[in-house]
């Protein structure tokens, strides 16, 4: 496989979100979403990030050849609603890594998780070429690991207590799914 898989940077369109790059413009949805207890926690993110490192982030996103931050816009208002992010990319097995993070409790359980799982997971496939896509989700997270089984991912195992937060501890369950799984 092509080293810059993902040098380009595709425009995904589902039935209520389009993906995008990510850039500077979404700074401050960035801050929003890096600072919501509830989604820190379900993603297991201890670091605090400043304005100025995220925004040096995102302006960088669109030269990126060996990943993909794209974010979730909403298309019947535009509202930010999370981000997708395919990196670790490996070309010469073909397989990369996979995370989403949605912006916060406003937005879940509506179904946002499974269209952006569902948009990238084509595009990988079925454009890019990938033939295998991971991801880690923790077991304190059990809508997160629902929306990746939807959408053909299978559980490969368990980090036993690969997390700490807020003094107890949670196994990270890994997951992946491979070109020729079913796709519902």
């Amino acid at each position: 496989m092509d080293p810059a898989a993902f040098a380009h940077k595709p425009v995904l369109t589902g039935e209520r979100l389009q993906l995008s790059v990510a850039t500077e413009e979404h700074l401050q949805d960035y801050l929003q979403m890096l600072n919501d207890p509830e989604a820190r926690a379900l993603t297991g993110t201890h670091r605090s990030f400043t304005p100025d490192e995220i925004e040096r982030w995102l302006r960088s996103r669109a030269a990126q050849v060996d990943r993909l931050d794209l974010v979730a816009a909403r298309l019947s208002d535009g509202a930010f609603i999370g981000e997708a992010v395919v990196n670790e990319y490996d070309a010469d097995n073909e397989s990369a890594s996979y995370r989403i993070a949605l912006s916060g409790p406003g937005v879940f359980g509506q179904g946002y998780g499974t269209e952006m799982t569902r948009l990238v997971v084509d595009y990988v496939f079925d454009q890019v070429g990938l033939h295998r896509l991971s991801l880690e989700v923790f077991e304190h997270n059990p809508r997160a690991q629902r929306v990746y089984e939807k959408c053909g991912f299978q559980v490969e195992g368990r980090l036993r207590q690969a997390l700490r937060w807020d003094g107890r501890r949670y196994d990270g369950i890994v997951m992946s799914i491979v070109r020729g799984d079913r796709r519902p």
